[in-house]
């Protein structure tokens, strides 16, 4: 009786054990059984599924069946030597479904011994991954590649980049990148639409991919900012460099050509720079910069060129950067003062001033406005040194106007086209004119011809706003610009003012002195004032004064001074006791 119960509690333990593992075996993963010489015994329903092929048709063959032709011998062979060695080999593979789609599966195979080592059996599971590839695939693409042009990104450039720059300095070849910004870009998105632009871009990507080689890089760093990455130019450095201005130019002669962006024609042009790399010591970071400013030096040389990079534009941009840092600094510091140049009318009598910027720096001493002005209209600066100019200056227009002897006089005070242009402009002189105390009529604010050329309604809106508080408006500079006497006739102007670019020469410049004449006539007949600057002589003024000219500025009456060493006719004008608070 007791055998009888253990041999039915071990027949019930082997058929739960049967159970179990016929659970097991249709599983989610695709699972089939081979014999000891690989043919297939059995296979769950999940291999059926993956695999598309039915019980019948699969057993008795051999696994090869399901072999896309992607692998190699040396793949399988490394396969079955690990099953040998271990026991068992797990990886990546792609398989072919019964349809003939191929696919990538992970596939895990392990061999079955009996009590004596002998393999009995080959047990396999797989699983389809199919989706995670994708997703892999997509996540590598948003990594790597710009999702518009499908071009390598600066992330795919930079590592691209920095095998180049190592293979360079193995084998002693140039490589060169160049940096391509397209010149027109801007407008053509403007006006046309982002969606037009983009099409645009496309065109673009495909233009330069053409020119290339497969082997080299084309990237899109964003916006209409493009890099092309050539490789394996020659030892010798001329030969590099003729080979990329050789692709340079195609690729300008592509860019130019005309395309169709819906019903619109369309033409741009681009800039490009060039620099070249080998085995130096310089670094992606430094290549990329290299090229950069070579490119925007293509620009200032008029747009649609190409331009190499050298060590001296590379020094002028350190040393500007270096400029911009001190200018930021002194404007924070009070570092930046006001000097003054009088303003005389035909009896030599000084009837006001211009506020002239001046920055006078602890280590360079006195910068020219020639060079620190141009970097303030480049980085922004501008605008909140215009505020100081301003406020500065009424404040001292007020000082001044506290005394009989000193009410009269004016102070003409530059804005600039940024400044002029910056949307709270108007309130914030109202309330500089407030705070200060000046009074507006004395004020006198020099424009130039550039304003006008943008947006010239709202420049003139907001002349007669601040017309209407009294400000006058001299136009500066006339004569260097466009002269358009359209908008003479538009703005309400008060005054012109000669350049003295033309008053220098106009004594031995017969063309000058045709200029300065015309200029007076015109002024004349528009009944507006005029005002000659650069005045340096005697025979200067008495020449203009012939020709009609009232109002004269230069070294001839006195040079730009602080206000403390103003010439005797204004020597005992009072000195503003506050200082504007710096931006």
């Amino acid at each position: 009786m007791a055998e009888r119960q253990r041999e039915v509690a071990r027949r019930h333990g082997q058929e739960a054990q049967l159970r179990i593992a016929a659970m097991a075996f249709e599983t989610h993963l695709g699972m089939f059984v081979t014999d000891a010489e690989g043919r297939i015994l059995r296979t769950n329903a999940t291999f059926r599924q993956i695999t598309g092929y039915a019980a019948e048709e699969i057993v008795g063959h051999s696994p090869r069946i399901l072999n896309s032709g992607r692998h190699d011998d040396h793949f399988y062979q490394r396969m079955w030597c690990a099953i040998g060695d271990k026991g068992s080999w797990q990886g990546e593979i792609w398989n072919r479904r019964r349809s003939g789609e191929i696919y990538p599966q992970w596939l895990t195979i392990s061999a079955v011994k009996d009590d004596e080592g002998r393999i009995t059996n080959y047990v396999a599971t797989l699983s389809d991954i199919t989706e995670r590839k994708a997703a892999e695939e997509e996540i590598h693409q948003l990594a790597f590649y710009d999702p518009l042009t499908g071009l390598p990104n600066r992330r795919l450039l930079v590592d691209r980049l920095e095998s180049a720059l190592k293979e360079s300095r193995r084998s002693g070849e140039y490589g060169a990148v160049m940096f391509i910004d397209l010149d027109n870009f801007k407008t053509i998105n403007d006006s046309l639409g982002h969606h037009r632009g983009d099409e645009l871009l496309l065109i673009i990507a495909e233009r330069l991919t053409a020119i290339t080689r497969e082997t080299d890089t084309i990237a899109r760093l964003g916006g209409d900012e493009f890099v092309v990455m050539l490789h394996d130019l020659g030892l010798e450095a001329d030969e590099a460099a003729m080979v990329a201005e050789r692709v340079g130019e195609k690729l300008l002669a592509s860019l130019v050509e005309p395309c169709m962006l819906g019903e619109m024609r369309c033409q741009v042009s681009g800039s490009i720079g060039i620099t070249l790399f080998t085995d130096d010591q310089a670094t992606v970071n430094d290549i990329l910069q290299q090229a950069d400013l070579a490119m925007y030096q293509a620009k200032a040389a008029g747009r649609h060129a190409l331009c190499f990079f050298d060590p001296a534009m590379q020094a002028r941009v350190m040393e500007r950067a270096s400029l911009e840092a001190d200018l930021r600094q002194a404007l924070a510091d009070g570092l930046l003062r006001l000097f003054y140049q009088v303003q005389v009318d035909e009896e030599g009598q000084t009837t006001g001033v211009e506020a002239l910027l001046r920055w006078e720096h602890p280590e360079r001493g006195l910068v020219s406005p020639g060079v620190f002005i141009p970097v303030a209209e480049e980085n922004g600066l501008i605008v909140p040194m215009g505020l100081w100019v301003l406020e500065t200056a009424c404040r001292q227009l007020a000082a001044w106007a506290a005394l009989p002897a000193t009410e009269h006089l004016t102070m003409a005070v530059n804005v600039s086209r940024d400044q002029f242009r910056a949307p709270d402009f108007v309130p914030r002189l109202e309330r500089i004119l407030a705070v200060t105390g000046a009074r507006p009529e004395r004020l006198k604010l020099e424009l130039t011809e550039t304003l006008f050329l943008e947006d010239s309604e709202d420049t003139r809106d907001k002349m007669q706003r601040l017309k209407g508080l009294g400000i006058g408006f001299a136009l500066d500079d006339f004569g260097t610009g466009y002269s358009s006497l359209a908008y003479l006739k538009r703005l309400p102007l008060d005054q012109l003012k000669i350049d003295q670019s033309f008053v220098r020469d106009l004594l031995d410049d017969p063309t000058d002195a045709t200029i300065v004449t015309t200029i007076i006539t015109l002024a004349r007949s528009l009944e507006l004032e005029v005002i000659a600057e650069g005045v340096e002589s005697e025979e200067h003024r008495r020449w203009l004064a012939e020709q009609g000219c009232r109002a004269f500025q230069g070294y001839l009456f006195g040079r730009p001074v602080s206000v403390e060493e103003l010439p005797l006719t204004a020597r005992q004008l009072p000195v503003a006791d506050l200082e504007a608070p710096r931006p």
